[in-house]
């Protein structure tokens, strides 16, 4: 199974520890491009417009900073740098050794620095959107989307894509559409359906856990996953096409 995810917009700075080895990181092939989206981003991250070039606020300013010196950052595993809703809710510090393993060998983050990362894989907090565009480089999604078609074309060929990424990272890369499911997350209210959009990550989270959590074999089919989520929620499975993955609803009460 391989399961993507969004990187959370705030991150948790490493206190201490080494610096990023970019060769070291999952998809090695990618080492490269990263460099040069860091690079890009640390030139960027020092110019007077930065916070505008960026689309961030005031407020985050140190964090910007932070991108001029990511070279020598501490970094730390990546389940712990990123540490929004969904992480929180998918709550990988309280998992058994079996599925933290489980959790490190099917989850990958797909991000605008680093293109894709493996949940062990250890990385610096950094600032930096799929939708943002570098000089030199263009928009990220554009950027990244043939580099992981080819870095993660063997490692979703293997079975199941479970896809929890939200529509801006989902940009930058589309899965075989035959083996990949899409996770949302709706209410419904008196008959009627709405798409929950910021409560949905920490749902996708709960959603996360619950397979790395489950006892059994990692369901293998779209069908499975939709038996494996009907475990907890009132889920509803759409068939894809060639070119549009299936799509998994957990149907939520308003």
């Amino acid at each position: 199974m391989l399961i993507l995810l969004p990187p959370s917009e705030g991150k948790t700075p490493a206190g201490r520890g080494a610096a990023v080895d970019l060769a070291a990181l999952s998809f090695p092939g990618l080492a490269g491009a990263r460099r040069e989206v860091m690079e890009r981003l640390a030139e960027v991250s020092g110019r007077h417009d930065a916070l505008e070039a960026l689309g961030v606020g005031a407020s985050l300013a140190d964090d910007v900073d932070r991108n001029r010196r990511l070279h020598t950052e501490p970094a730390a595993p990546a389940h712990r740098v990123y540490s929004g809703v969904l992480y929180e809710a998918l709550g990988y510090a309280s998992l058994t050794p079996t599925q933290r393993r489980k959790a490190d060998e099917w989850i990958v983050v797909v991000s605008a620095l680093w293109g894709a990362v493996g949940f062990a894989d250890t990385v610096p907090a950094y600032r930096l959107s799929m939708s943002t565009a570098l000089p030199g480089l263009g928009r990220l999604a554009s950027y990244w989307k043939p580099l992981l078609r080819d870095a993660l074309a063997e490692r979703a060929s293997e079975g199941l894509v479970v896809d929890c990424r939200s529509s801006t990272y989902a940009a930058a890369y589309a899965p075989p559409a035959e083996r990949t499911v899409t996770v949302e997350v709706l209410t419904e209210r008196n008959g009627k359906r709405t798409v929950v959009s910021h409560f949905a990550k920490h749902h996708r989270g709960e959603f996360v856990r619950h397979l790395l959590t489950r006892r059994g074999k990692a369901p293998a089919t779209p069908t499975a996953l939709l038996a494996a989520a009907s475990e907890h929620w009132n889920a509803e499975l759409t068939g894809g096409t060639a070119r549009r993955p299936h799509s998994l609803a957990l149907v939520l009460e308003g």
